[in-house]
């Protein structure tokens, strides 16, 4: 992840709801004293005034012929893709200040995020295949030359692997991503034509006489965490692969990743029944700019070999539009789309709350959703006051979904990307397809609905408006009515 292209982040809360025709949750808005609220329509609001920040809200349906001209449809007929989930990165440094915290502490925080009936349900998480740039100290898991020296790290050992267990005790179906920073550096050349060796972190490229060493690398990376118990639901082949400058850091450009996949990556996970799903490219939608990199992915896909084992591509918005999801779209219908990667942090005008919370949930969540990702992941869950651990050349002004105060390790701050996350998982369940949704549409007013696995329906909108909007929401014989706060997002879920 690049200091230099990021823009924006954000924060979090809890609350519950069980999905059945009328419905008793707990309503967590920070005050435990809350009763449960029972209603047929689950209801979550967060404003950018932090004055409801995951606040149900008691909604029954219409009694009376909705005849509202502001009103949405949803159409369970039109079915789009078909959603994987939504999270944040465990990052080492994420890990280091979770396990700061006491044991009592930490499990509280950890149900109200990953828990599938009493908390937010988060289902995704991404973690880094060796270092990242939130890492105690840049590692890989064979830093020692040979393969036969893979092991995971010590510090997995001691932060990552604890704090997974943690979370999958909680919640045993999330997904993870994990996505390398760089190769073992031993494996590293300066460039593909003089193949000097690189003994660097930061740049450098993948040498194609190590091709094999490092498809087996990632195959005794997935062996290693299923023996601890911990599946990987895909592997990104690089992270940030147009990027050299990172703290930890490999280009690999689109020729590399395809000659990579066809000739190591696949045929090794095939050879090893891994089915582990392989996402290329993971960088910005401009491709930074660079003109012989532009339509990264689709160039691989154009490869038959290379594509019959990709998944699909994953991308990150620090530069460029959400629009380039489309496109590549509509070249590989075929192909799935994530997002893996935005953080917040001091950069700009600093960051502000309800700035990042309209921002993220318009072009990151609801943006990447509607064109077509099937997962929306944020950058570190956790750092510290001091936005820390970080390492030298990494980001040293980024904020976590959480800021935890490094005097105590109790104090937390929940920020935007907390929250915007939180209003997906709570409603929208792994498995669920978005569906259509048309009608009211003024400016300001983006939304997107899911048809959820048990037959659950969700609609998450957001009203950019300094003004509430009176909205009915129709699905079949049923419709609800709902004043949407100014500057808010709202979360749905109801049944038949």
């Amino acid at each position: 992840m690049r200091v230099l292209y990021l823009t924006i982040f954000f924060a979090i809360s809890v609350s519950l709801f069980s999905c059945a025709k009328e419905i008793t949750t707990n309503n967590n808005n920070n005050d435990d004293n809350n009763p449960p609220v029972t209603s047929e329509v689950g209801v979550y609001v967060t404003n950018a005034a932090r004055s409801l920040l995951l606040k149900q809200m008691p909604v029954n349906f219409n009694t009376k012929p909705n005849m509202s001209p502001n009103t949405i449809v949803v159409n369970p007929e039109v079915k789009y893709q078909q959603m994987d989930g939504f999270g944040a990165a465990i990052t080492g440094s994420s890990c280091y200040n979770l396990l700061k915290m006491t044991a009592a502490n930490r499990a509280k925080l950890l149900k109200e995020t990953f828990d599938t009936i009493s908390g937010n349900g988060y289902s995704f998480i991404r973690i880094s295949l060796g270092c990242s740039d939130f890492s105690m100290d840049e590692y890989t898991c064979c830093d020692t030359k040979g393969i036969e020296n893979f092991a995971l790290h010590a510090y997995d050992k001691r932060d990552l692997l604890p704090v997974l267990k943690e979370i999958l005790a909680i919640n045993p179906k999330i997904k993870i991503l994990a996505s390398p920073w760089t190769c073992p550096r031993w494996m590293k050349v300066n460039n593909l034509t003089d193949k000097q060796l690189y003994n660097s972190w930061t740049g450098g490229h993948l040498n194609p006489d190590y091709y094999q060493d490092y498809a087996t690398y990632f195959v005794k990376f997935i062996q290693a965490m299923k023996t601890e118990g911990i599946d990987i639901y895909a592997v990104t082949v690089q992270n940030e692969p147009l990027n050299a400058g990172n703290s930890a850091s490999m280009l690999m450009y689109w020729t590399e990743q395809r000659d990579f996949i066809k000739t190591a990556l696949g045929p090794a996970f095939k050879k090893n029944n891994i089915q582990t799903k392989i996402i290329a490219f993971d960088h910005n939608y401009n491709y930074d700019n660079i003109a012989s990199e532009q339509s990264y992915p689709v160039n691989i896909y154009n490869d038959s070999e290379a594509a019959q084992y990709i998944d699909g591509a994953a991308y990150h918005a620090y530069g460029g539009d959400k629009a380039e999801l489309l496109n590549v779209h509509n070249a590989r219908p075929d192909k799935n789309l994530y997002f893996t990667e935005m953080s917040i942090g001091l950069w700009g005008s600093g960051y502000k709350f309800a700035d990042d919370l309209i921002w993220n949930m318009r072009e990151v969540c609801l943006g990447t959703i509607n064109n077509w990702s099937k997962a929306v992941m944020v950058w570190n869950f956790m750092l510290d006051d001091n936005h820390a651990p970080y390492r030298p050349g990494g980001c040293n002004m980024c904020l976590g979904a959480i800021d935890i105060n490094s005097s105590d390790y109790v104090t937390m701050t929940k920020n935007s990307h907390f929250y915007t996350i939180s209003h997906l998982a709570k409603v929208i369940t792994p498995g669920a397809y978005r569906i259509g949704s048309s009608g009211y549409n003024p400016s300001g007013l983006t939304y997107s609905a899911f048809l959820n696995p048990d037959g659950s329906y969700a609609l998450v909108l957001l009203n950019e408006n300094t003004n509430p909007l009176n909205i009915t929401i129709s699905q079949g014989v049923n419709s609800f009515t709902y004043s949407v706060p100014a500057m808010s997002v709202v979360s749905y879920k109801w049944k038949k």
